[in-house]
């Protein structure tokens, strides 16, 4: 009998009779009750209590509340920015003006502007293939399939610089937005800012915060090439007029020359109008009066000169059709046998480009260009 009741409370019977208590066909009537009510816990077994606050686990880069994934919602915010730039880099190139529902007049300024191209190239086509790129990235991310052999480690990381950097351009874009068009409101401008922040939050918070504190070397790395790029771009461009103008509208107003024209400048005009050369500016700009004085009253008005303010100039003004169809990158600029020459130009310059036989005058443009390397020389 003793035998007997160290069986039954051996552990391996305690766990047999655990698992007869709940099959269903396990006791008998004539079981002993005591035993029917007994219930063994198993030691690997979770209590009831424990399954049931425990809270459900999410995948990395899950949001709670829907249960999709960070790099889906990233995807999705890319589709929606390629979406927009899209429309804006199809109205850019087919030389219309798009909608503004928001902002009237001063959005299409703003469009239209100088500010809305980088080194030249369109800045909603540059836009367009950033949120491309960013959505194409987070779709293989979501789905597991990261290219080029990546691991979903450092494509995150990726995903990471490349958000950094349209969030910084925003920012600077936002800048610009405030301080040359102040009073004005640009409605696709305020969305591509918020879709570009939106997007780097969210890739943010895929990756944990810890991870981005051991990454910010690199974010503001990037975030540094962004802004210097868009500095440099800007600032290499003589389309903006000083800041002074502020909002004050200036009517166009021809620019007057007094003083005579020399034979030299005469003969150089008439050929330069013959073979089709073209001088581009602004009747604001000051190195364009300087070029068109270095011709003189009468030569002036034999050149060949398109305005590209021909309405008039405030902040946000923008080119002229023939102006943007040159691609103006400064004024003065002079478009000559299809080869461009951006800057005031000396005589023996424009000769040479030309192509102009300088006969009687091959002294003095030979004088003309010793005087002027002369000058380059100088510090």
């Amino acid at each position: 009998m003793a035998t007997f009741a160290n069986l039954l409370s051996s552990p391996a019977t305690l766990v047999f009779s655990h698992r007869l208590h709940h099959h269903p066909l396990s006791f008998s009537p004539s079981f002993p009750a005591q035993f029917k009510s007994h219930r063994v816990k198993c030691l690997n077994e979770p209590s009831r209590d424990a399954v049931e606050s425990e809270p459900t686990s999410l995948s990395s880069g899950s949001f709670i509340s829907t249960g999709i994934s960070s790099y889906s919602w990233c995807a999705g915010l890319g589709v929606l920015g390629f979406l927009e730039t899209g429309y804006l880099t199809y109205s850019k190139l087919a030389g219309s003006d798009a909608i503004c529902p928001v902002g009237g007049g001063s959005c299409g300024d703003i469009l239209n502007s100088s500010y809305a191209a980088v080194y030249g190239i369109p800045l909603p086509l540059i836009g367009m293939v950033a949120y491309g790129a960013a959505a194409f990235f987070a779709l293989k991310l979501a789905a597991k399939d990261v290219p080029f052999g990546i691991n979903e480690s450092n494509g995150g990381l990726l995903l990471l610089g490349a958000t950094t950097s349209m969030a910084t351009a925003s920012a600077y874009f936002l800048y610009i937005l405030s301080t040359q068009f102040p009073g004005a409101s640009c409605s696709y401008c305020l969305v591509s800012a918020l879709l570009s922040f939106s997007l780097f939050f969210t890739a943010a918070k895929t990756l944990g915060w810890q991870k981005i504190r051991e990454e910010v070397g690199l974010q503001l790395c990037v975030a540094g090439l962004v802004f210097a790029t868009l500095s440099n771009s800007y600032s290499a461009s003589a389309l903006p007029p000083p800041a002074r103008f502020g909002e004050k509208f200036m009517p166009y107003a021809p620019t007057e020359i007094k003083a005579p024209s020399s034979p030299l400048a005469l003969k150089l005009a008439a050929h330069l109008r013959s073979v089709g050369a073209k001088m581009y500016g602004a009747f604001w700009c000051s190195h364009c009066l300087e070029q068109k004085e270095m011709f003189g009253r009468e030569a002036k008005k034999l050149l060949n000169y398109g305005e590209c303010y021909p309405d008039g100039f405030k902040i946000g003004t923008g080119l002229s059709q023939e102006c943007k169809e040159v691609k103006i990158t400064g004024f003065p600029m002079w478009l000559i046998n299809a080869q461009v020459l951006e800057g005031i130009q000396d005589f023996p310059n424009l000769a040479k480009a030309s192509g102009f036989e300088a006969g009687e005058f091959s002294g003095e443009l030979a004088e003309l260009a010793k005087l002027s390397a002369e000058a380059n020389m100088q510090p």
